[in-house]
């Protein structure tokens, strides 16, 4: 609970001058997720206070929701959004920067201070000049951290920005460790990377306490393509897409979500 309101490493490393935390119990990044006899249905919603996204493509507690589009397509917009809507619903919120530029984070920490959103939220960031490894952890430390809530009977979210450059760094990694590259350059086991990440999050049975944890995946596309490797894996672990169209975007239809492919 000393993590809520900071902005951390992803050794847990402070990173906004407000001191040291002193930290009460420590767990393991790589934690195996919930099996089915833990979980229950997904029956709640969660509302991201976007009226297009919580009519059209509700999202509930437990969900993996993936947010995809071409650069500069609001989709961190969309997911800030929803984490400063559970300001009043009694929801942790762990953001997750992976590789993003320093001034994108910083944008991102005074939108949520601006908003009053940062006392129920974490933050984990490794910026783009951090090592390959350090971005690599970055995801499995946040959801370890936002597990912890999860498991006391919370409900949480967590916002993955983005797993395209943590494909990136993976990427790195495995070239820098002479591992044989597949499909675009990536390692064959790309998929099973982010799949054992986004199986963590579940709504967990009310034997177990009940919480709940969500996850908003981002992702970047290229040019429009969906069919892509890294986003055609994506979708297909996630439970459903939300895309938004940069022609909507340039149209000024904000959010610039498409629904024919949403």
């Amino acid at each position: 609970k000393e993590l809520l309101g900071r902005v951390v490493s992803p050794l847990g490393d402070p990173m906004d001058g407000k001191g040291t935390i002193k930290s009460s119990q420590f767990l393991s990044v790589e934690r195996k997720a919930p099996g089915v006899i833990y979980r229950q249905p997904v029956k709640e919603p969660l509302q991201t206070g976007l009226k297009a996204i919580d009519s059209m493509i509700p999202i509930g507690r437990g969900q993996r929701e993936l947010i995809l589009g071409d650069r500069q397509t609001g989709k961190t917009a969309v997911a800030i959004n929803t984490l400063i809507n559970q300001r009043d619903k009694q929801m942790v919120c762990v953001y997750c920067a992976i590789g993003q530029r320093s001034t994108a984070v910083a944008r991102v920490l005074s939108t949520l201070r601006e908003h009053k959103a940062l006392a129920h939220t974490i933050m984990v960031v490794a910026s783009g000049d951090e090592s390959p490894a350090l971005q690599y952890i970055t995801p499995y430390a946040a959801t370890s951290i936002a597990e912890y809530f999860m498991e006391q009977g919370e409900d949480v979210l967590i916002v993955y920005d983005d797993l395209t450059r943590h494909a990136d760094a993976y990427r790195q990694l495995s070239l820098l460790l002479r591992r044989p590259p597949g499909r675009e350059a990536f390692p064959g086991d790309i998929f099973y990377i982010h799949s054992r990440l986004l199986e963590r999050s579940a709504q967990l049975h009310h034997k177990r306490g009940g919480g709940s944890l969500t996850a908003l995946p981002i992702i970047e596309t290229e040019a429009q393509n969906i069919a892509a490797y890294i986003p055609t894996n994506l979708v297909s672990i996630t439970d459903g897409q939300v895309y938004l169209s940069p022609e909507l975007f340039r149209l000024g239809n904000l959010p610039a979500i498409d629904v024919g492919k949403s």
